[in-house]
């Protein structure tokens, strides 16, 4: 699995329990446990993110070009 598909899995994953949590037929513990679980996959998505950019390198600014 690529980063990309990785993220949006994460993403994903973060959607569904949205969902969840607002349907409110969770349990008070239930809940809180997934509000964590969430704020792992959170924390995961993010690190994902910030390695894509790293790989991506810094575009150039508009109408500037890059050095040969």
């Amino acid at each position: 699995m690529n980063s990309i598909e990785h993220l949006d899995d994460l993403i994903a994953r973060l959607e569904r329990a949205a969902e969840q949590l607002r349907s409110g037929e969770l349990s008070a513990d239930a809940a809180a446990t997934m509000v964590e679980d969430c704020a792992a996959v959170a924390s995961q998505a993010a690190t994902e993110l910030e390695q894509l950019t790293r790989d991506e390198g810094p575009a150039p600014a508009p109408g500037q070009d890059t050095l040969l």
